[in-house]
Order: C-alpha cells, then sequence, then structure tokens
C-alpha cells in the first residue's frame, strides 16, 4: 500500500505548486518517496546536506534545503511525526537548528492567532450592529460572490426544478419566448449574463428567475396573457432581479452573521456550500419591496429601450391581481398593490415618447400549443 503524502517538495525539475511525496527520517537521513506512473521512487539526502529553517506563507512549516548536483531542493511539511522523527534522529547541530525553527514557528502562530482573534472580534461585532440597519454589509458580501458561483447555484436550482416538470422543447410557445427574451436581451447594458429561457406546461400562472440568468415561465402565464408585451412585461422584469443580483442579496441577508464570518475567515468554499443547500427553496424566494421596486423601474426602462409597450407589465400584474379567489402563484412571490402600480404609471409616464415595435406573434397560436 502506497504511503500517505505528507509533505510538498519544490526544485527546478518539479512542478512550481511542488511534487507531493512521502517524507520519513532514517539513521542516515532523509527518505522521500515519490509517486509516477512508474511506480514507487525513492531518494535519499544525507544528515549532512540538509538545512533547517521555518517555511511557508505564514512560516508554521518545516523547511528543508538542500543542494544536489548544482540543483537546489526544499522540502515543506507540517506532519508532527516527521517533525518529532526529525528531532529523535538528527544530529545535534541539525537538531539546534530544528529548535530555533518551532520556536519561531510558535512564536508566529501565537501572533497571528491574537492579531487574528482582535480582529475577527472588532470586525464581527461592528457588522452585526450593521447588519440590521443598513444593506452595506450585504452589499459588500455580494460582491464577492463569483458569477461563477452565482451560475452554479442557479442551475442547480434550474436542473433540480425541471426534473419535475414537462419542458416545452420546441413550437409556437417555445419560439414566441424565445423572441421576446432575444429582443430585450439584445438591449441590456453590459450584462454579464446569458440568460436561458423555458417554457414548462405548468397551469400555474407564474414565471421565476434564478441567479445566474436561468428563467423558467410556465404554460398557465402563456395562457392569462393577452399578448406578448405582457408576457414580455414579465420577463423584463425578472431579467432585471439576475441583473441586481436580487436573490444573490436575499440568500446573503437569510443566511445572517453566518455569511459575515465565512467570508471574514476566507471560507469562500464554506460560503458557497451554505448556499448550494438553498437548492429548489430558490425557486419560491421572496424579494423586499424595494427589490421589487426597482426590477420594476429598470424592467420598464429595458422594454422602453427595446420598443416595447411598458403598458403591457403593468397592466398584466395588476389584472392578476384584481384576480379574486384565484391562486396566482407570480403574486407570492411579487405582491403587487395599486400603490406598486400607480408608481409604475408614474414611472412609464417620465419616460421619453416611444412608438412601440409589435412582436408580429401570433398569440392565439402560442396559447393553443400549450395546456
Amino acid at each position: 500500500m502506497a504511503p500517505t503524502p505528507n509533505a510538498l517538495c519544490f526544485g527546478s525539475e518539479l512542478p512550481a505548486s511542488g511534487a507531493t511525496c512521502f517524507a520519513s527520517i532514517s539513521p542516515n537521513g532523509l527518505i522521500l518517496i515519490f509517486l509516477s506512473d512508474r511506480g514507487e521512487e525513492a531518494h535519499t539526502v544525507p544528515f549532512s546536506a540538509l538545512a533547517v529553517g521555518a517555511g511557508g506563507f505564514d512560516h508554521d512549516q518545516l523547511v528543508l534545503k538542500w543542494t544536489d548536483r548544482g540543483r537546489t531542493f526544499a522540502l515543506h511539511s507540517r506532519d508532527p511525526e516527521l517533525i518529532q522523527a526529525l528531532r529523535a534522529k538528527a544530529p545535534a547541530e541539525l537538531t539546534e537548528a530544528l529548535g530555533h525553527a518551532t520556536a519561531q514557528v510558535r512564536w508566529r502562530r501565537a501572533i497571528r492567532r491574537l492579531a487574528w482573534g482582535a480582529s475577527v472580534a472588532v470586525l464581527v461585532g461592528g457588522l452585526t450592529w450593521l447588519w440590521y440597519g443598513s444593506d452595506m454589509v450585504v452589499d459588500l458580501i455580494v460582491s464577492r460572490i463569483p458569477l461563477s458561483w452565482e451560475e452554479s447555484l442557479g442551475e442547480s436550482a434550474y436542473r433540480q426544478f425541471l426534473s419535475g416538470q414537462t419542458v416545452v422543447k420546441e413550437g409556437p410557445a417555445v419560439q414566441a419566448v424565445q423572441a421576446m427574451a432575444d429582443r430585450l436581451t439584445a438591449h441590456l447594458v453590459e450584462s454579464p449574463y446569458r440568460f436561458q429561457v423555458t417554457v414548462v406546461e405548468n397551469h400555474a400562472i407564474n414565471a421565476f428567475a434564478l441567479p445566474g440568468g436561468y428563467i423558467v415561465v410556465f404554460s398557465g402565464l402563456l395562457k392569462q396573457a393577452n399578448g406578448p408585451d405582457e408576457v414580455a412585461g414579465v420577463l423584463g422584469h425578472e431579467m432585471n432581479h439576475v441583473l441586481l443580483r436580487h436573490a444573490m442579496e436575499r440568500i446573503v441577508k437569510n443566511m445572517g452573521l453566518v455569511a459575515v464570518i465565512t467570508v471574514l475567515t476566507g471560507n469562500q468554499q464554506g460560503l458557497a456550500g451554505v448556499m448550494k443547500e438553498l437548492g429548489i427553496e430558490l425557486v419560491t424566494l421572496k424579494f423586499g419591496r424595494e427589490q421589487e421596486l426597482e426590477a420594476d423601474l429598470e424592467g420598464l426602462r429595458l422594454l422602453h429601450r427595446a420598443r416595447v409597450s411598458p403598458d403591457g407589465m403593468i397592466t398584466f400584474f395588476q389584472r392578476l391581481a384584481e384576480s379574486e379567489g384565484r391562486m396566482v402563484a407570480l403574486l407570492s412571490t411579487h405582491p403587487m398593490s395599486e400603490a406598486r402600480a400607480e408608481r409604475l404609471r408614474t414611472a412609464a409616464a417620465t419616460l421619453p415618447r416611444m412608438t412601440p415595435e409589435p412582436f408580429g406573434i401570433d398569440w392565439q397560436a402560442v396559447q393553443g400549443a400549450v395546456r
């Protein structure tokens, strides 16, 4: 059974990131075992060639250096058994140097722990105070989340949701929704996202966007809409939730100080793991009032740039809100009030005059193509 690597070896003929190896101490010196396609390769370095020190990014590793035929090598390890064996078997001049290196490591670790503990205490205390009175911390954390993680998070929830749905893969409905999405995305300003729109056979009057640009439109929404302008209004609104990273803000806000601490400690992978566990819950994520208004206003501006009548979004949301006794899934995550509708109408009135360009879509064919 091959030994488990416990060290990294560096040298001119080795990878820049170091070569993993198993290091041990014999009565004669340092023994290195490298694993390769040819099997195990063993090398011995006599004690007389070794120099002992501390190194690594935080100076918390044992470092052994030596020269072989004009080439310099270095071994880095934190393995306590290796250090103990070196202390027990090496000659006096090496064990004395090892003692100095060990003391240096302990001193640096103590200083780092003290400074880190004080810094975290101050930062967490300050951020805890800020958390409940400002969105500044949320914005800071969201800005630290790479788009690649956001896309991975959205894709995971997207695939999980679609696994239980009937996806409409072709036909008038798919073509119509894609045409609306293409027209809107063509008028986005410096968007880092590649939007992917999917239609599913589902009677719920709903549509939602996931982090990373994944948008799902339900057939029930297409059945309820009076024309493409209304659906385009919903798409413009949803796209801006993505562009403004509203879902990421809500996720971080819901995670609370867990998000703060994981970012402060540099544990970004831990943050990604916690977020990933949300999975399908992203589909029913509710946005705040300010986020809805922001998506409304930016959605209206997007529709205006794309020469789509902004009236469609306003009338559609308002008509749904007036539907008494109906379960409208879209309104559960995007509640429409008369005050919000009035703000939309006021904002639309301030936009420059524009002559809308019809989509040229046979809406009866679209509605007839889905159940």
